[in-house]
Order: C-alpha cells, then sequence, then structure tokens
C-alpha cells in the first residue's frame, strides 16, 4: 500500500490566506469606489451653496462679469447686509420674523399630531385602523399643488385668507410625519412597559406623555426637523393665501423682489441684495441641522429596529 500524503499546517493556511488577500482587495475596491462616490455626491451639492456665499460678496456688476465660484474685484458682503436690512424700511427683519414663526409654531404642532396619531395607530387596535392608516399612507402621494386649489377656496369661505392662520393650520398636519411616527412607535415603545402602567394605575394620557413620549423622543425630533424645512422653504402656499406683504415669508418677499430686479430697470441692483437674503434665510436652517443631527440620526437609526 502507497501512504497517504501528509499535508502539513503551513500548506493548508497558504489557501486560506490567499483567499483572505482577495477578500481585503475587493472590499478596498469597494470603498475606493464608495469613497469617489460621496466626495462627487458632497461636490454636487455644496456646489450650489458655494456659488451662494461667494456671491453675497460681490457687488451687482460682478456677479455678471466675473467667475461664479470665485470673488470678485471688491468685497461687498457687509455692504450688501446693509442694504439687504435696510431696503424698504427693513422689511426683510419682518418676513424673517413671520418665517420664524409659521416655522416653530408648524413643526412643534405637527411633530405633536403626527406623535399622537402615530401611537395610536401601532399601539390601540380599534375597528378601521388600517383604513385609516392607508389613507394617511396614500395623501403621502398626493402632490401639494393639487391641494393648491381646495385649500384656497376652504380658507376663503372661513374668511380666512391673508391672515397667519392660513399658513399655520394647513402645515400642523403631516401624513409623512404620522407614517413616520406610527412605524417609530411600534418599534421603539414595548407592549409589557404600557401594561405594566396600566396595572400601577396610569391613564393614557399620563401614559403617552412620561412613557411614550421619552421613548419616541429622537423619532419626534426628526419629525419637527423635516416639517421645519418644509415649512421654512414653502413657497406655493403662501403665495397664493397671501397678499399683504408685512405677512409674507422670506421665501415670497424675496421673490417679489426678484421679479422686480428681472423687469429691469435700475432695479437690476436688487440681484445682490437677493442673493444675500437667500444666504441670509438659510443660516437658521443649518444651525437647526447641526443643534438637531444627532437626534435625527438616531431616529432613523433605530426606528426600525426592535427594542
Amino acid at each position: 500500500m502507497t501512504a497517504a500524503p501528509v499535508v502539513t499546517e503551513a500548506a493548508r493556511t497558504v489557501p486560506a490566506a490567499r483567499t483572505r488577500r482577495r477578500v481585503v482587495e475587493r472590499s478596498k475596491r469597494r470603498s475606493n469606489l464608495l469613497t469617489v462616490i460621496v466626495w462627487v455626491t458632497i461636490v454636487y451639492f455644496l456646489t450650489p451653496l458655494v456659488w451662494l456665499a461667494i456671491s453675497t460678496t460681490k457687488e451687482n456688476g460682478d456677479l455678471f462679469s466675473t467667475f461664479g465660484l470665485w470673488f470678485g474685484n471688491s468685497f461687498q458682503f457687509f455692504a450688501n447686509v446693509g442694504s439687504l436690512f435696510t431696503f424698504q424700511g427693513g422689511v426683510f427683519w419682518q418676513w424673517m420674523l413671520n418665517t420664524v414663526i409659521y416655522a416653530v409654531i408648524s413643526a412643534v404642532g405637527a411633530a405633536a399630531t403626527a406623535t399622537a396619531t402615530g401611537y395610536a395607530l401601532a399601539k390601540y387596535r380599534f375597528r378601521g385602523s388600517t383604513a385609516v392608516f392607508s389613507v394617511i399612507l396614500g395623501s403621502i402621494m398626493v402632490p401639494l399643488t393639487a391641494l393648491a386649489l381646495p385649500t384656497y377656496l376652504l380658507f376663503a369661505a372661513a374668511n380666512l385668507t391673508d391672515t397667519m392662520w392660513a399658513i399655520i393650520l394647513p402645515s400642523l398636519v403631516s401624513p409623512f410625519g404620522v407614517y413616520l411616527m406610527r412605524v417609530y412607535a411600534a418599534d421603539s415603545v414595548d407592549d409589557s412597559i404600557l401594561e405594566a402602567a396600566r396595572i400601577d394605575g396610569a391613564g393614557e394620557f399620563r401614559i403617552l406623555t412620561t412613557i411614550g413620549v421619552r421613548l419616541m423622543a429622537p423619532g419626534i425630533v426628526t419629525v419637527v426637523l423635516f416639517q421645519l424645512v418644509a415649512t421654512w422653504n414653502n413657497y406655493f402656499l403662501p403665495l397664493i393665501m397671501l397678499n399683504s406683504p408685512s405677512l409674507f415669508p422670506v421665501t415670497v418677499g424675496l421673490a417679489q423682489w426678484q421679479a422686480t430686479a428681472s423687469a429691469g430697470g435700475g432695479a437690476q441692483v436688487l440681484f445682490s441684495t437677493v442673493l444675500t437674503g437667500s444666504f441670509v434665510s438659510i443660516l437658521p436652517l443649518i444651525v437647526a441641522f447641526l443643534f438637531l443631527q444627532r437626534y435625527w440620526q438616531s431616529g432613523l437609526a433605530t426606528g426600525g429596529v426592535k427594542g
């Protein structure tokens, strides 16, 4: 009989080492590709912001005669800011205040209604709950422009047009926020905790405010952030609802200045003012993102994970 070949430990480890090297090389190639994609995406999204920031430092003539992504012949940022806050009696201050009022009230109100509705749909079983959730889910797919005319007619019949309520009341409803909170409540609020609270004699409203809200806090902050941005950037609804310039948000006000500048004549000097106003108007959103970023990230990360 011939003896079986003896396979040493070193001979067995060679193929395994080669396999590991190939896996590591493939992982590095994927990592490099993903890094390139991420940087391209970052450049794509940041280029308009960089252009806007640079444009605020230029005078009106340099906006059309110099390269967009580089500075002009003179640094006019402070002059443009001064013109922004003094033009037409400083109406930009009023527009910013209106925008803050609309956005904050709408964000907090929408988060409250979405939290209560999402919690109820997730934790209570009642007849028609599935149908209600299906209707809410379907309403997310309806474009806001399709609801513009019915909303205007409804508020006109109630004599609420050209008031702050015409902007705040529609913004208190967030179908996407309800969907998000329903999913988040189903995964983050354990039924055993609710049963223990009921055994201890706690009422349903107290359970929601003392237990549910705390467990759903990251999701609530996420809805606040989404609705804050949506209301802050809202243009079409204020355009059709408001007539008084003193009630305009910054989006509609700057659009009117832009229309005046585009009409020609001496009003063309407004281009630099409009661009400066656009830059100033996004600074509060940047601050809000930076402040709420950790809650936003944790809300998206933990919303789909069972506790």
